[in-house]
């Protein structure tokens, strides 16, 4: 994917061009892994361009970077500031938005807190991660190989670059044997989540979803489409789900903020249910592309309005 990017990257409290955003090859975040980062969007509604749950978002990556013992100079509020700025500076009323805090170069070995924190944000446009046509038919996925994390050997609650690594693995080997994504499951065989989104299974009307303690992401999309499907009235149990359970619901869908409200139809060559986006999916989807949209009312407050900044001269 190339960048359709804004021109201008937010680094360190300033605006620098895109092409000027760079970092040293001794950073640390090179060598070690060691960010914490988000994946906000920009939604063009009907109303203007507004940011999807921006204050959970700056939160998270507060708290992954708590997590991965790296000190922000930065407030939350300051954090939340800059990505609105940034995405008014860039003029994209749709886009992607990439915090990313990181350690930079100071000294090199596994223990990076005498590195400097530094922070960049950056605007791309992104269309829909799985697909063009994943929100309507959905997209073929595989059970990987390769295992989440356990509990007590990284930080799963933590967007923490690294840990990425696993997602990585996953995501490749479900790509070379020819399907979308990967469904991985956790150390005890139990369904965790995708390579970068939550799941959702659906069974005789009950919506099932992994719970915090089966090394998951705890995802903003995740949350929103639980207090959706409440509120429309179908029963939310957070539970472990097991390998078979997949093959024979009645629906299932990714949730995530790349991945949206995506159906998946069908799992290692098996078709779930008909093989095609089911109706509580459909429903769920509608009320959250209505809210996002502008065209549902945001009674939850979930959307930001972003007043689109006027290019200076020079700009």
């Amino acid at each position: 994917m190339a960048f359709d990017n804004g021109p201008y990257i937010w680094f360190d409290g300033k605006f620098v061009r895109w092409e000027d955003a760079t970092i040293h090859v001794s950073a640390h975040v090179l060598h070690y892994g060691s960010s914490a980062f988000e994946g906000i969007r920009t939604y063009e509604t009907i109303n203007g361009p507004a940011i999807f749950r921006l204050e959970p978002h700056v939160k998270r990556l507060v708290n992954s970077c708590k997590l991965a013992r790296m000190e922000l100079p930065w407030s939350h509020e300051e954090i939340s500031q800059a990505i609105q700025e940034t995405v008014a500076r860039n003029g994209q009323p749709a886009c992607y938005i990439r915090p990313l805090v990181f350690r930079g170069s100071e000294v090199l070995g596994v223990d990076g807190r005498k590195c400097p924190t530094q922070l960049v944000i950056f605007t791309f446009k992104w269309g829909r991660y799985l697909g063009a046509d994943a929100i309507e038919q959905g997209v073929d996925v595989c059970v990987s190989s390769w295992r989440r994390m356990a509990p007590d050997t990284a930080a799963s609650l933590g967007k923490i670059g690294g840990q990425y690594v696993n997602s990585q693995f996953a995501k490749m080997e479900a790509v070379e044997n020819g399907y979308s994504e990967a469904i991985v499951l956790d150390i005890n065989g139990y369904v965790a989540e995708g390579s970068g989104e939550n799941i959702f299974v659906v069974a005789d009307r009950v919506i099932y979803t992994t719970p915090l303690a089966g090394s998951i992401l705890s995802g903003i999309t995740r949350d929103s489409v639980i207090t959706i499907a409440r509120e429309l009235g179908y029963e939310v149990r957070e539970m472990p789900i097991s390998r078979d359970m997949l093959y024979i619901a009645d629906e299932i869908f990714f949730t995530g903020t790349a991945s949206e409200v995506s159906p998946i139809r069908s799992i290692d060559k098996i078709e779930i249910g008909a093989g095609s986006r089911g109706p509580i999916t459909k429903a769920i989807q509608e009320r959250f592309f209505g809210i996002t949209s502008g065209k549902l009312p945001d009674k939850y407050g979930w959307l930001t309005p972003v007043k689109m900044r006027e290019p200076a001269s020079g700009d």
